[in-house]
């Protein structure tokens, strides 16, 4: 149950139009479902606002399918699965409506909400090569009910193309950077924005960029105030933060 769902239940509660025992019908459900393999935080949305997500590296096609199915049967209208594969998505799409988009290896079962932020935030990326891990931001995003700007390949190789964005930048709730080789955009927009930048290194890069470890290390130490910085190649993590900054007061 999420927490619209809940306050719309007792609502209908105190109104009179709902009665003691449907409520307790509804709330009966434990904090988790157990599924042999899994166990689903089916209250994870009532503690946090944001409703269990699947990491789908790992995990067999099946198991996918089986938690993604129990998820909806517990009334979650939109269920996330990163780090999905193209066959594993053959599989689960014949259990439960399933939209997939292969760049960001994500899958959306269900239903994709309306944008309900209170602004917008804006992922943009230092170069193409870039954009598996900018689509799982976005796609993120927008499943966690956000209105995406999408900003790609407007790395400092050429800074005139970010700097044709700055009204997008300036008008952000919370913008996720996303580049590898050395990572200097989050420093960048960090310069330039006045809402909080979300730095993800990303493993792109010659020998020397160590996997993202260059990249990462230059986010670290960035002279922009206001840059914080997830793990190599994290776009899950960063829009989630990012989510949660574009809800705030939001209930």
């Amino acid at each position: 149950m999420e927490k619209k769902e809940l306050r719309e239940l007792l609502e209908r509660l105190s109104s009179g139009a709902a009665s003691v025992d449907e409520v307790m019908m509804k709330l009966k459900g434990g904090p988790f479902r157990d599924l042999g393999f899994a166990k689903l935080d089916s209250h994870r949305a009532l503690r946090q606002g944001v409703a269990e997500v699947i990491y789908g590296a790992g995990k067999t096609p099946r198991q996918i399918a089986d938690i993604a199915a129990a998820m909806l049967e517990e009334g979650q209208r939109t269920v996330l699965i990163t780090r999905m594969s193209a066959e594993a998505a053959a599989v689960v799409e014949k259990a439960v409506p399933l939209a997939y988009h292969e760049m960001g290896r994500v899958g959306i079962a269900g239903e994709m909400p309306e944008p309900d932020g209170r602004g917008k935030i804006v992922i943009a990326t230092g170069g193409t090569s870039d954009m598996p891990v900018a689509e799982e931001a976005a796609l993120t995003a927008e499943a966690l009910g956000n209105e995406v700007t999408r900003l790609y390949d407007v790395g400092v190789a050429g800074l005139h193309r970010l700097l044709s964005h700055t009204d997008d930048v300036m008008t952000a709730s919370a913008i996720v950077a996303i580049a590898g080789m050395e990572g200097a955009l989050a420093s960048v927009i960090g310069g330039l924005a006045d809402c909080p930048v979300i730095a993800v290194p990303t493993s792109i890069g010659y020998g020397a960029s160590f996997g993202g470890l260059s990249a990462l290390l230059s986010m670290l130490n960035s002279c922009a105030s206001g840059v914080s910085v997830v793990n190599i190649d994290n776009g899950f993590g960063a829009a989630y933060l990012a989510s949660m900054i574009n809800h705030i007061g939001v209930k």
